[in-house]
């Protein structure tokens, strides 16, 4: 038996659009482990988060990694340690805060179990986000009461894209050097240090699992998974992903996220 290694985004890959593991991916999953092949979750949201989704999938046993943070953030989660962390510069943190207060825009950070904002962003989109991803906030009066250089800053618009955009188009030109800003969906602008991706993360992690890029399956549905799809040897997008992902990838579902979209990808490219 060739073993294998999959990669499973969270969001409109793995759960439902209520935020839920259909029972034939559980299963199917199980299947995956019983079969000696490694899972890993590789997602973009905060570790404390995605340790919570490993849990619920019983993928914390020996030999258990996952991606958190778009590649921020590689996790030994048996061990529950760090393995891989590259943070944003602190001035990047200020001076991204600064422009987002500028455009109106709001912005939030995360600390080790806590999404982070300031004063001004204790607003309807962080209380939103935290009930998705199940985690508290807390509110600084300043961004430059955090004491330590976090892995990830997020802009969140939930009635326009265009505000999202033109702040992107602004991070590129300004500080394209020093940062990566790239969208998860039409609503968040996820913005990490220079160079991270789920694609390079794939590469990092099946190095570590001693399994081959080629043998390596990877699911996703939006910008933030193209890099990923596009590095491993079989890539998969969702049926209800975006053009762009569809266009890398070598297999589109018949199924999405709401109807077990996950489970089909294992049948057909692991078991």
């Amino acid at each position: 038996m060739t073993k294998k290694a999959l990669f499973l985004d969270i969001d409109g890959t793995l759960v439902t659009d209520d935020k839920e593991i259909p029972p034939e991916n559980s299963r199917a999953l199980e299947r995956v482990l019983e079969q000696g092949h490694c899972v890993v979750i590789s997602t973009g949201r905060p570790l404390y988060s995605a340790v919570q989704m490993a849990r619920e999938l019983n993928l914390t046993g020996k030999g258990n990694y996952l991606i958190a943070f778009n590649g921020g953030i590689l996790y030994d989660i048996y061990n529950k340690k760090s393995i891989f962390k590259l943070p944003v510069p602190m001035d990047c943190v200020k001076e991204l805060f600064r422009e987002a207060e500028k455009r109106v825009l709001h912005i939030q950070t995360y600390d080790s179990d806590h999404v982070v904002v300031d004063r001004r962003c204790d607003d309807e989109e962080v209380r939103m986000y935290c009930s998705k991803v199940r985690m508290d906030f807390r509110i600084l009066e300043s961004i430059d009461e955090l004491e330590e250089e976090p892995v990830k800053l997020l802009a969140i618009n939930m009635d326009d894209v265009k505000p999202l955009e033109e702040f992107k188009a602004w991070i590129d030109a300004n500080m394209g050097d020093r940062v990566s800003a790239f969208f998860s969906n039409f609503q968040y602008l996820e913005i990490v240090c220079k160079g991270l991706n789920k694609g390079n993360a794939l590469r990092q992690m099946a190095q570590i699992l001693g399994v081959p890029v080629k043998d390596t399956v990877a699911a996703g549905d939006q910008a933030n998974d193209v890099d990923m799809v596009a590095a491993a040897g079989t890539g998969c997008a969702m049926a209800n992903g975006t053009d762009e992902i569809k266009k890398v990838a070598d297999y589109v579902t018949r199924r999405d996220n709401n109807h077990a979209g996950v489970a089909e990808i294992i049948e057909r490219f692991v078991l």
